[in-house]
């Protein structure tokens, strides 16, 4: 295995790096880099999805699961296509039956989620406390989001976070890319550069999977060892 990981570390994945992901991909052909940013897609999508639904429980005035008097209620999803970092992004839209709903995460009419993609991902980043999400979300919606609701934000997809971050591996992944890439991250104000490690592995069924993200001050060796042992020991 460690020569393997010798051999793969020589692989560029180009844009296809910034993998920071939640969950195993769906089967893809295993041919490019390309294949790493459809599973960003992925990530992407579906969180903000959660973040649209905690906008729409605040519209509405209850959330999904409980019964309200309200006029108004959910009325399905609307597909949406987005530009990122990483290509097209397709996003379900939650809608409600008198249309006014008003997404901020994503507005209407916005076709480029550029600037905030990589902050989304971020937060799957093993090494961000609560209140660094919190600060994120607060960062993707700006000054106008209240308290409570970067809370009821960060409640409903912290938990996919912290599931990805501490499930269990298989004991074998026959082939293993590993890389680091560097980005700006804002914490308490501050803007600094970080190392993000990421693991890639490709199961014996043939699927991708994203093993571990770690943040560290800067790519080193004896830092590499560590990511490794971690995920021995998972």
């Amino acid at each position: 295995m460690a020569k393997q990981q010798k051999e793969v570390h020589k692989v560029k994945m180009t844009d296809g790096k910034r993998a920071i992901i939640q969950q195993l991909f769906q089967e893809y052909d295993i041919e490019s880099t390309s294949d790493i940013q459809d599973a960003l897609k992925d990530l992407l999508g579906g969180t903000i999805k959660e973040m649209m639904e905690v906008e729409m429980d605040s519209h509405l005035g209850y959330e999904k699961s409980q019964r309200s008097a309200n006029e108004n209620a959910r009325n399905g999803y609307k597909s949406k296509t987005l530009n990122s970092s990483y290509g097209s992004v397709r996003i379900e839209v939650p809608q409600d039956r008198q249309s006014s709903f008003e997404p901020q995460v994503v507005k209407k009419r916005q076709k480029d989620i550029s600037a905030i993609d990589q902050k989304i991902i971020s937060m799957y980043a093993k090494g961000m406390t609560t209140r660094q999400i919190s600060e994120t979300i607060n960062d993707i919606y700006g000054f106008e989001a209240s308290e409570g609701f970067v809370s009821d934000v960060t409640d409903k997809i912290l938990p996919h976070i912290e599931e990805w971050q501490n499930r269990c591996l298989v004991s074998v992944y026959p082939i293993v890319f590993i890389d680091a890439i560097h980005f700006s991250v804002r914490q308490d104000s501050i803007v600094s550069k970080l190392a993000a490690y990421v693991v890639v592995g490709i199961n014996d069924a043939g699927r991708k999977e994203v093993l571990t993200i770690e943040i560290g001050e800067n790519e080193s060796s004896k830092y590499w060892l560590g990511v490794l042992n971690s995920l021995k020991n998972r």
